[in-house]
């Protein structure tokens, strides 16, 4: 058999025509391709999703996540059915309140009051119920602290004798500005802007005013300096991820001297009445509350102080939510596009994260929210709707810090996703 001829070099067989036509085919695949699959889809070519996810994707921030292992077990106890004034209804409230003091480690002569209207309702009822008395400084940085501000110069009509001090979000005010002689209204933690206080520092030890303090995403997750705070507030669905409706008032002795001490010039609305007579109304401090409570959310208020001492007290579920800080922290120095909302590393949140992304739009956002819900990998984590577009993740107590390690990888294949191009 005659030897066959050798194979051509196989860039000698195209010719130039040929070599177009390759070009030509492979520019019409791909743009097939991108008419059936859609950007998003071509995306998904390039990125696969992680392997693992969170075991309880809820990280929105309020009402947050129960805490681990709950179930309607935990409220097999619960009063229903009882009048709130019975012995056994007193008991459950009364409970409420000294294990609160307990857990937090209140100082000795500082009183616990459940009122109603959440939060908001104690934050107001202490307003309505102690500002006008000295001069006020109102310190605000998101959009809580702000609603005060509003209430005190408009409802209260105190606009002659407030100093407002504001930031944008990310930022804090100049909190130096606090004058011994007033009254000092601010947020602990902004919720919404993911900027908290780093310590009570600035806050006077020999103050003559009292100390306002919405502590509502602060309260079990950071350290409090009692001595400086007068008058704190916070709600049960938070930290402790408890139910809404119901908020805690705490009292200093010198915010209850100021109360009997002191008569507002507005009319007291009836839920807002803390005293008779001049003096202080104890029977609210000692579970005897100013309307019915849910004896339902009581139960479960309970369960999750038991929870706290359960898994170290105070610093142990503080040292679960700045664990879960700094697995954010170490997501956000690994990514490029990734940053804090609060401008001052000291001010960084452990329980509102608030983060900031860039190449991203707004849209593009709400696209990566919809993608980690529709994967149940992760709920309720956009920004609040007066913030800037980003993501606000709950760090809370109750959210495991394996779960906050997993939702980290999800985070960055959702960006990739539904970043811009």
């Amino acid at each position: 058999q005659p030897a066959a001829p050798a194979a051509a070099p196989a860039a000698a067989a195209r010719s130039p025509a040929a070599a177009d036509d390759g070009k030509m085919m492979l520019a019409n695949t791909v743009a097939k391709q991108q008419r059936q699959l859609g950007v998003a889809g071509l995306r998904a070519l390039s990125s696969s999703a992680p392997s693992v996810k969170p075991a309880d994707p809820r990280f929105g921030s309020g009402p947050c996540k129960k805490r681990p292992g709950w179930s309607l077990d935990a409220l097999k106890d619960t009063a229903l059915g009882r009048s709130h004034r019975s012995k056994l209804g007193k008991t459950k409230l009364k409970d409420a309140i000294e294990e609160t003091k307990d857990v937090l480690k209140l100082p000795a002569g500082y009183e616990v009051g459940i009122v109603p209207g959440s939060d908001t309702g104690a934050f107001e009822m202490a307003m309505w119920s102690v500002l006008g008395a000295k001069p006020v400084d109102v310190f605000q940085w998101e959009s809580f602290g702000k609603g005060w501000a509003s209430d005190i110069t408009g409802q209260l009509k105190l606009k002659d004798s407030a100093n407002i001090y504001s930031a944008d979000y990310g930022e804090l005010p100049p909190l130096e500005k606090a004058r011994k002689d007033a009254d000092v209204v601010f947020t602990w933690n902004g919720t919404t802007s993911g900027v908290r206080v780093p310590n009570g520092d600035w806050i006077a030890a020999d103050r003559e005013g009292l100390t306002l303090c919405d502590a509502t995403s602060a309260a079990f997750a950071m350290d409090l300096p009692w001595d400086k705070l007068d008058i704190t507030t916070y709600s049960w669905q938070k930290v402790l991820g408890g139910e809404g409706a119901h908020g805690i008032l705490i009292l200093s002795p010198r915010a209850v001297e100021r109360l009997e001490s002191y008569t507002p010039s507005w009319p007291m609305p009836k839920v807002f009445r803390l005293t008779k007579g001049g003096k202080l109304i104890k029977g609210i401090f000692e579970g005897a509350t100013i309307n019915t409570p849910s004896m339902l959310c009581v139960e479960d208020y309970l369960d999750s102080l038991q929870w706290a001492k359960q898994v170290g007290g105070l610093e142990g579920i503080i040292k679960t939510s700045e664990t879960n800080l700094e697995i954010v922290k170490s997501w956000v120095d690994s990514q490029s596009y990734a940053s804090f909302l609060a401008k001052d590393p000291a001010t960084v949140s452990c329980t509102s994260i608030c983060l900031s992304l860039d190449g991203i739009s707004k849209d593009g956002i709400k696209n990566m929210t919809s993608l980690l819900e529709k994967e149940n990998v992760a709920v309720d984590i956009g920004s609040y709707r007066d913030a800037p577009p980003g993501l606000r993740i709950w760090g809370g107590a109750t959210v495991e810090n394996s779960d906050m390690e997993k939702l980290m990888p999800w985070l960055t294949y959702a960006y990739e996703q539904s970043k811009d191009q």
